[in-house]
C-alpha cells in the first residue's frame, strides 16, 4: 500500500491531544455502518489474493485480507508508517470486512464508519501524537537545474526512457505533490521501499524538471554503472536523505485480537456468496493465443482464456498445483476458454476478485468436465526449514511482527546496491519460525514448489536479514541444483542463504500432506 499524502509537518516534540478513546468513537455521533460482518480471513493455500483488496462498491464496502494496521490507516487515511505502538500481531491477522452503507455514500463517508467498527468490534483506542519517524527527506541544494512553471501546481509525472534508464518527465508539479508521488514512480519503490517522503525544500509554486535513473532490479553485474534515483535528484539540484523527522501519527494504545461476535441481522444481510454463474460457455481455445489469462470485470462478467484444466482446478480449489494427484494427463495439456456471468449483484464495481468466483467456477467445472474427487493425507516429501547452527537474534516481543523488503534502516546505498547480484534483501522483525516457514514458501518460490513447514524448534520471536538473488540473476537465468559448485557470477539462491547467513537448513521430510485426489474427470465438457 503506497503512502498517503503529507500536507504538513508538526513542529518536534509538539503532541496532539486529541485522545480518540473507544468510548468517544461509539458515541451516538459517530456514522455507523448499517451492519457489519467481521471474521478472520480463510487460510490461502495457493500464492494468488495474498494482499489487500475491496473497497466501496454500490450498497457496500467490502475488504478481503485487511490487517489491523491496514484497517487503521484507511480509516484515519494515513500512512501504514505513521501508525506507531499496538501489539506485534497488528500487521500478521487477516480479517474480511463486509459493510451495508447507504447507495449514495462516498468514499471519504466511510472513514468515520470504519473508525466506529475498529472501536466496537476490536475495542480499538489510539490518540493523536508527533512522533519522530524515519522518512526520506527532500531539500533544496542549487535548483538551477529547476524550471519554474506558470501552471497552477496540478501537474503529473510521465515515465519513459531505455532498456537501461528510466526518464521521468515531470510537468507542472509543486514538491508536496512530487514527494506524495515520487513513490508511484517507475522503479522509484525499489530505492524507496515505501518509505515516507517529506518536503523539506522550502520551494513554492510548480516546477518542470526530468528524472533519468537505472532500472536497479535489472542491474546484476557489482561493477555495472548504475545511476541511482537518489543520483538522479542530486542532478536536478535537489537532495534526499535518510532522516528523523517529526510527523503527525496514529498511536495504538489498545486493540482486541478478537472482533465481537457478528449480529444475527449480519447473517441474514450477508448470505453465503452464490455457487453458480448465471450462464457460461466452455470452448477449445485459441491455439496462437498466448495465454494463459484470467479476467474478471466489474459488472460480474468473468473470462478465461488458454487455461489449462490444472490451473483452472487450481484457481477453484484454492490449491498449489503440487497438491493435485490422480489426474490423466491431458488437464496439463488441453486448454479452455470461458466465458461466464456471475449472478447480479454478486460482482459489483470494487467487489470483483478471485475470491468472489472461485465456489461458482467450481461448480461450472465439476458440472461441465464431471469432476469428482475427494481430499486424502498423504505422506510425501514436503520441504521443512531445520536449524542446524541458527545465527538469528532473539527479539524484542513487543516489536512488531513481520518482513519487508529493504534494510532495516534507511539507507542510500544498501547491500543491493553495493552488490546487485542479491537483489533481493528481506528484514524480518519477531516472527515466529512457524511463519516465517510459510512466508517463505512465498518469498521463495522461483526456487522452490510447494509448502514448507518449521522444524527448527525454536520458539518465540527472531530478528534477522535474508539476502539473495533473482533466479534471473543466475547465469543462464536458473539457479543451480543442491550441491552443485557456486554460479560465477556470484549469485545465491534464496535456499543457499538460508543456511548460509542464517544458520538455517531446507530439507525434504516426508510429512502428511493433504491432496486433491482427482477420481474422474472427463477430456470434452458437456455442451453449452
Amino acid at each position: 500500500m503506497r503512502s498517503q499524502k503529507i500536507k504538513n509537518l508538526f513542529r518536534a516534540c509538539v503532541v496532539s491531544l486529541i485522545v480518540l478513546s473507544a468510548s468517544a468513537q461509539s458515541s451516538g455521533k459517530m456514522a455507523r455502518f448499517e451492519v457489519a460482518d467481521v471474521h478472520p480471513s480463510p487460510h490461502l493455500t495457493s500464492f494468488d489474493g495474498r494482499d489487500l483488496n475491496g473497497g466501496l462498491i454500490r450498497g457496500g464496502y467490502h475488504l478481503r485480507r485487511a490487517t489491523i494496521l491496514d484497517l487503521v490507516s484507511l480509516a484515519y487515511g494515513t500512512d501504514r508508517k505513521k501508525v506507531l505502538g499496538g501489539p506485534s500481531w497488528l500487521d500478521l491477522d487477516h480479517f474480511d470486512v463486509r459493510a451495508k452503507v447507504p447507495a449514495d455514500t462516498a468514499a471519504a463517508d466511510v472513514r468515520p464508519m470504519l473508525q466506529a467498527l475498529l472501536a466496537e468490534r476490536f475495542g480499538l483506542v489510539l490518540h493523536r501524537a508527533t512522533k519522530p519517524v524515519a522518512a526520506w527527506e527532500l531539500t533544496s541544494t542549487n535548483h538551477s537545474q529547476l524550471k519554474q512553471s506558470d501552471g497552477p501546481g496540478a501537474g503529473s509525472c510521465v515515465p519513459g526512457g531505455s532498456a537501461d534508464l528510466i526518464d521521468v518527465t515531470c510537468r507542472n508539479m509543486t514538491m508536496a505533490a512530487f514527494v506524495s508521488n515520487i513513490g508511484d514512480m517507475e522503479g522509484a519503490w525499489y530505492y524507496l521501499t515505501d518509505n515516507l517522503v517529506v518536503d523539506h525544500t522550502g520551494l513554492e509554486g510548480a516546477w518542470n524538471f526530468n528524472l533519468k535513473y537505472s532500472r536497479r532490479w535489472e542491474t546484476t553485474d557489482a561493477g555495472a554503472q548504475v545511476t541511482s534515483l537518489f543520483d538522479a535528484i542530486d542532478r536536478i539540484g535537489l537532495k534526499m536523505n535518510p532522516a528523523t523527522v517529526p510527523l503527525p501519527v496514529l498511536v495504538i494504545d489498545s486493540v482486541n485480537r478478537t472482533p465481537t461476535s457478528n449480529s444475527p441481522e449480519a447473517d441474514k444481510v450477508f448470505p453465503p456468496p452464490p455457487i453458480e454463474f448465471e450462464v457460461a460457455v466452455v470452448k477449445p481455445a485459441d491455439p496462437s493465443y498466448n495465454g494463459p489469462e484470467l479476467k474478471i470485470e466489474d459488472g460480474g462478467r468473468v473470462t478465461v482464456r488458454s487455461k489449462t484444466l490444472r490451473s483452472a482446478i487450481e484457481d477453484a480449489w484454492n490449491i498449489t498445483s503440487e497438491r493435485i494427484i490422480g489426474a490423466p494427463k491431458f488437464v496439463d495439456s488441453d486448454r479452455w476458454d470461458i466465458v461466464a456471468k456471475a449472478p447480479d449483484g454478486t460482482l459489483a464495481d470494487g467487489d470483483a476478485d478471485i475470491d468472489s468466483i472461485r465456489p461458482m467456477l467450481k461448480t461450472l467445472l465439476v458440472d461441465r468436465f464431471k469432476i469428482a474427487a475427494h481430499y486424502e493425507d498423504r505422506i510425501l516429501p514436503v520441504y521443512v526449514i531445520t536449524a542446524s547452527k541458527p545465527k538469528l537474534k532473539k527479539a524484542d516481543p513487543a516489536s512488531r511482527s513481520g518482513c519487508s523488503e529493504g534494510p532495516a534502516k534507511l539507507a542510500k546505498v544498501d547491500p543491493r546496491s553495493t552488490n546487485p547480484v542479491l537483489g533481493r534483501l528481506l528484514t524480518c522483525t519477531n516472527v515466529s519460525m512457524p511463519w516465517f516457514a510459510e512466508e517463505f514458501s512465498y518469498t521463495a518460490r522461483g526456487y522452490i514448489q510447494g509448502e514448507v513447514l518449521d522444524a527448527t524448534g525454536l520458539e518465540g520471536g527472531w530478528d534477522f536479514t535474508l539476502s539473495f538473488s533473482k533466479g534471473a540473476q543466475f547465469r543462464g537465468g536458473k539457479a543451480p541444483e543442491p550441491g552443485a559448485a557456486p554460479d560465477p557470477n556470484g549469485a545465491i539462491s534464496a535456499p543457499e542463504a538460508l543456511e548460509k547467513q542464517l544458520g538455517l537448513k531446507l530439507e525434504l521430510r516426508k510429512r502428511p500432506v493433504r491432496m486433491l485426489v482427482i477420481d474422474r474427470i472427463e477430456k470434452t465438457p458437456t455442451g453449452n
